[in-house]
């Protein structure tokens, strides 16, 4: 399994929007780096739900349900879309403030690629977010 981390304005479409509707098709990626990490999703994968702009913060998991395909938002067959599933929400969330102070996570996407709507993030890294997300 890999780890992801997908970003959402929360004023656009939130976790709690998400989570009411039961899945979500990842649509509008038009970064080609954001895009290659679609297209590398597995089914089964999970990813981080950041709330970008408005909170700064992952609240949730999100689990990858149908591998990518061609984005119907558009006929350019370069962009692509992925399906989710709410997996579950976190018990804390956890701010990208708190991830910033800890030396360990200095190398994830989310500290060094700010931007990037869909990211990797290692399973380092998720364990070391899990740990925040539970109150440890």
């Amino acid at each position: 399994m890999q780890y992801w981390l997908i970003k959402s304005e929360p004023f656009k479409y939130s976790w709690e929007q998400f989570e009411k509707e039961g899945n979500t098709m990842w649509d509008g990626v038009r970064n080609y780096g954001a895009r290659n990490n679609l297209r590398s999703m597995k089914k089964g994968d999970l990813a981080f739900w950041y709330h970008s702009n408005e909170g700064m913060e992952i609240v949730g998991i999100a689990k990858v349900v149908k591998e990518s395909y061609q984005d119907p938002t558009t006929d350019n067959p370069a962009w692509l879309v992925v399906e989710f599933k709410p997996h579950k929400k976190l018990k804390k969330s956890v701010p990208l403030s708190v991830l910033k102070t800890d030396p360990r996570l200095a190398n994830m996407d989310l500290i060094r690629l700010g931007r990037l709507s869909v990211q990797t993030v290692k399973e380092t890294e998720w364990d070391i977010v899990m740990q925040y997300a539970n109150g440890k």
